[in-house]
Parts: structure tokens; C-alpha cells; sequence
């Protein structure tokens, strides 16, 4: 490994590191939230567009390093912005900082991957280049999979960056639709677990099954060839 990527290894260390270290956790709960949300109303009506930059920064920081945390900055962007403006914001944030986290994944370990498991992830690689677009919005729409694994995970193939980007920018619009605008309503939220509910991961679940389809018909269509 060149000096380059063991000082961007480093880097991340130490930031994640930081965020541990200084608990900075506990500015991303819901209690929390709860009991800023004037305050960070009442800045936002003065300084509209730092609080912007401000929030989709620290959502950028969180998504790229994969900190914890993504719920709330989903419901502190309804609590403070609304949910139309929320919701974009959000999206926005979450998916820069995604696709930071796959660049550096594949910038430090995807030529590694490659050459120990090249030949075997040969027909994966294949299979993504052809239809990468489908499996990624499957996976980001059901909820079983977590966020920053598929960041990571998709670093390590083939994908290409454009079909990473799109199937995250669409994937992530429901659910991050949901958690906006239920922090738009953060007085009647008690637990996260609210915000999810077996109805909403259902449909979830049903959108992914969807974006599948034309990627499960190609399949089946090239068998029958």
C-alpha cells in the first residue's frame, strides 16, 4: 500500500476516532433533537443558508465515514426545514457523502479485491455492469440492508459510478420521504421505531421487488436463448 492511501486510512481513522471520542453521538438523538428544535428553528430563520451548508455538511461527514446518526439528521431536516425541503436536502446530503464512501473504498481496497478474487467475482462484476442499476435500487429500497455496507460493498466491484449515484439518488427519495416528514410532525414522535413501522417497510420491500423485475426477466430471457 502507497503512502497515499495508508495517509487517507489514517485520515478516516482519526475522524472516526474524534466522533467517538468526543461523543459527539449524543447530539444525535432523538431526545436531543427534541430539545434543540427551537433553537435550531430560530437559527435557521436568521441564517437560512449556513444552516443549509451546515446541516447537509455534517450529513455528508456522517454518511461518508459511516457514523451513526442518519435517522436523526432525516428528522432533524423535517423538524427544521420542512418536508418538501427536507427531503431534498437530505437525499442530496446522503447521497455525496455515499458515493464519498464508495470512491474511497474503491480508491483503497478495489484494485486489492480485484486481484485476489478477480476470476471469481468475474460473473458478480458482469452482472452489474449489465444490470447494476436494478439490484442497487432493490437493495437501497428494502430496508434489510444496511446503508454504509452497501456503500462499502459496491466500492469493492465493478459498478460503475454513474449507476452507483442514480440508484442511490432514486433508491433513498422514499424513505428518506418518510423520516422527513416525520420529523416535519416531531412532537408526536417517541421512538424511531414509530417512524418504521411493519406497513412502511412492507412497502418498501414491494418497491424493491419491483425495481428487480426487469433484471430477474433479462435473466430469465438470456436462459431461455
Amino acid at each position: 500500500m502507497n503512502r497515499r492511501k495508508l495517509l487517507v486510512i489514517i485520515v478516516i481513522a482519526l475522524l472516526i476516532a474524534f466522533f467517538f471520542w468526543l461523543d459527539l453521538g449524543r447530539f444525535l438523538t432523538l431526545a436531543a433533537l427534541k430539545e434543540n428544535r427551537e433553537r435550531l428553528s430560530a437559527f435557521y430563520a436568521d441564517h437560512r443558508l449556513a444552516m443549509v451548508a451546515g446541516f447537509m455538511a455534517i450529513y455528508v461527514v456522517q454518511t461518508a465515514l459511516s457514523l451513526p446518526g442518519a435517522a436523526i439528521l432525516s428528522l432533524s431536516a423535517g423538524a427544521i426545514f420542512g418536508t418538501a425541503r427536507g427531503t431534498v436536502y437530505a437525499v442530496i446530503a446522503a447521497t455525496v457523502g455515499a458515493t464519498a464512501a464508495f470512491l474511497a473504498t474503491r480508491y483503497l481496497l478495489h484494485d486489492a479485491v480485484q486481484r485476489r478474487f478477480g476470476p471469481k467475482l468475474e460473473k458478480l462484476n458482469a452482472e452489474l455492469e449489465a444490470r447494476g442499476l436494478n439490484y442497487l435500487l432493490f437493495l437501497r429500497l428494502v430496508p434489510l440492508f444496511p446503508f454504509f455496507l452497501i456503500n462499502l460493498a459496491a466500492g469493492l466491484t465493478r459498478l460503475p459510478l454513474r449507476t452507483f449515484v442514480l440508484g442511490t439518488l432514486v433508491g433513498i427519495i422514499p424513505g428518506g420521504f418518510v423520516y422527513v416528514n416525520a420529523g416535519a410532525s416531531l412532537a408526536s414522535i417517541t421512538s424511531l421505531r414509530e417512524v418504521a413501522s411493519p406497513r412502511v417497510l412492507g412497502s418498501f420491500t414491494l418497491l424493491g421487488l419491483f425495481a428487480l423485475v426487469p433484471a430477474m426477466y433479462q435473466k430469465i430471457k438470456g436462459r431461455k436463448r
